[in-house]
């Protein structure tokens, strides 16, 4: 449970900018507000924006709009109150203070959300998506926590556990009537239930790949021989001179990181030293941290020299790259400096890309590659998609309670273990969305059959 009192906090970025908006939300929050803005009317109408003079104790300290929400259609669901104020980080001092001395306190990180889920206005997997929404940094992924905050996820998860109250109600009422030796569930209908329900949470599990390459960033390594080209391919995809580019081998001795938005889409590429034979300490540790970079990622470019390689060798390359890195990432093979390859050389055979990253050659392809990749992570059969590594384990936990009651219905194990199973599956997917009470599986019985007790 959260204090029941008055918090205050900036909501803008700090810093200096045209304008800044402070937040104020909780019982107090009209006499706080009569406090800094004595000549506000007692009670401002509620949402719309009334000019104020602000002050303290030392005399003015601005001119602004406050703009007033009560409780409980507000955000928090409490009474709020918005402060548009001049952009100076001395006003925004100075306001602050003047709060908190008028009785207010200093919120903590995400407390106006975590209120909004306490007062019931969110649930949990809608606040989470409140930080995704301002942490989007791409179209895609601004359009998930879009698509979560509005409750689209949470309807799909809330309608899996209703089924599951609906069956444990069941099962539970024949525990009443154990010394009857009476069945209200039917164990082959029981059954269908329960795989409908994992093949959901499966769908659900499985979409995390898409959800988490889109949030996250999908992360593309560049790996290959020193001067075959990765930071001039690096530079060529940023349209910028990022990384340092020199004929001298061995020039990047660490990764360097930069993101790209791809069709909305962000790519975080790493340009990693160049893979090699050396006695170089300090290139070891570069290329060392190259195979790990590549063993992370989701996708490997892995560059070759046209000039000097033939797909046959490059292929070997590939082939002993992936036994060092693992069967995850996919690994892209790209024969660059295509301009200088020799004229009897066969593109683009077997999968090898041809490019030439110095004039902009082949590019165009290989950014079809990336998102033919993150298309292929895209397997969902609808809109829903999990983005968050907690509802995953909360998933996977859930599904494993399913399948151990599966296999206790085909053993024809008794209720009460069964009834355990089934809770714990309700439990894990009531994790995901904060509801993890037990009134819903009684209110369910209750309403539902007439006990006569």
């Amino acid at each position: 449970m959260f204090e029941a009192d008055t918090i205050a906090a900036l909501s803008t970025a700090p810093g200096t900018g045209a304008i800044a908006v402070v937040r104020i939300s909780g019982p107090d929050t009209l006499r706080v507000m009569h406090a800094v803005a004595p000549s506000m009317l007692l009670t401002p109408e509620p949402r719309e924006a009334v000019f104020v003079r602000l002050r303290d104790a030392d005399g003015p300290v601005d001119e602004g709009l406050l703009t007033f929400f009560p409780g409980p259609h507000s955000y928090t669901g409490e009474d709020v109150a918005e402060i548009s104020v001049h952009g100076s980080p001395y006003i925004q001092q100075r306001l602050l203070e003047a709060l908190v001395a008028a009785g207010a306190r200093l919120a903590r990180p995400g407390e106006f959300t975590q209120r909004a889920y306490l007062n019931k206005k969110l649930d949990l997997s809608q606040a989470e998506a409140v930080a995704d929404l301002i942490a989007s940094g791409s179209r895609a992924a601004h359009k998930l926590a879009l698509q979560q905050l509005r409750g689209g996820y949470s309807k799909q998860i809330d309608e899996l556990r209703d089924h599951l109250i609906s069956l444990s109600a069941l099962v539970e009422l024949e525990l009443d009537f154990g010394e009857e030796d009476v069945q209200f569930a039917d164990r082959a209908e029981l059954t269908r239930l329960l795989d409908e329900i994992m093949a959901a949470c499966d769908r659900l599990i499985t979409s995390f790949k898409y959800g988490n390459a889109v949030k996250q960033g999908v992360p593309v390594a560049i790996v290959g021989a020193p001067n075959s080209g990765k930071s001039t391919l690096l530079n060529a995809l940023l349209e910028e001179d990022r990384a340092i580019v020199s004929d001298v081998p061995g020039t990047t001795r660490d990764t360097v990181e930069e993101v790209i938005n791809l069709a909305g889409v962000q790519f975080r590429f790493i340009d990693t030293a160049g893979i090699r034979h050396t006695q170089d300490t300090v290139e070891k540790l570069g290329i060392e941290r190259s195979y790990k970079k590549a063993a992370e990622a989701s996708i490997v470019v892995l560059l070759g020299d046209a000039a000097t390689l033939s797909e046959g060798a490059f292929r070997t390359q590939a082939e002993m790259l992936r036994k060092r890195i693992g069967k995850g990432p996919v690994i892209l093979p790209v024969l660059n400096k295509s301009d200088l390859a020799p004229a009897t050389e066969v593109p683009a055979r077997r999968g090898v890309l041809h490019i030439s990253a110095k004039h902009g050659k082949g590019l165009d392809a290989l950014r079809m590659r990336f998102m033919e990749h993150v298309h292929a992570l895209d397997t969902r059969e609808s809109d829903v998609v999990v983005t968050n590594v907690r509802h995953v384990e909360a998933l996977t936990k859930a599904r494993s309670a399913l399948l151990s009651a599966k296999e206790g219905v085909v053993q024809g194990i008794s209720g009460e273990l069964l009834a355990t199973d089934l809770r714990q599956a309700q439990y894990h997917l009531g994790e995901i969305t904060g509801k993890i009470t037990a009134d819903d599986l009684l209110g369910s019985i209750f309403s539902k059959f007439c006990i006569g007790k």
